[in-house]
């Protein structure tokens, strides 16, 4: 798995205590890039983390580069992963590549077969940190 890793990603110090012990305990390598992303990014305390910033639990509408479709996803913990109901896990490529990014950014990512994906945030529809959830 691959990303492009984006300068200025933020995160909340909660969500990077959380995926750097998943990363302990993840068993794969795929999981690595995410590691160099806990790495890079801004920190941040929940309750002060912008309302446009994908954190986890956030739900973001997303659009490819052409803007010919749109789609919903919401971030989660492999556990919790369901592709089919929009619940992508933040191991997955495209939820590595956009946990910590703003609206208006720009996720890149590869799939496990090498195809390139790449799509717009335009909004995060739901940040737990936004609705005073500190703790999810």
């Amino acid at each position: 798995m691959q990303f492009a890793i984006r300068d200025g990603r933020t995160l909340t110090d909660l969500d990077h205590v959380r995926l750097a012990r998943l990363l302990q305990t993840e068993k794969s390598a795929d999981a690595s890039p995410l590691g160099a992303a806990l790495d890079t990014a801004q920190l941040v305390p929940s309750r002060k983390v912008g309302r446009h910033v994908v954190t986890m639990g956030s739900q973001v509408l997303l659009t490819d580069l052409d803007m010919r479709r749109t789609w919903r996803l919401t971030i989660c913990y492999p556990e919790e992963a369901n592709v089919g109901e929009g619940f992508v896990s933040v191991l997955s490529p495209i939820g590595a590549s956009l946990i910590g990014l703003r609206a208006g950014d720009t996720a890149r990512w590869r799939t496990p077969r090498g195809d390139a994906g790449a799509a717009t945030v335009l909004a995060v529809t739901f940040q737990p940190e936004a609705s005073g959830l500190y703790t999810l």
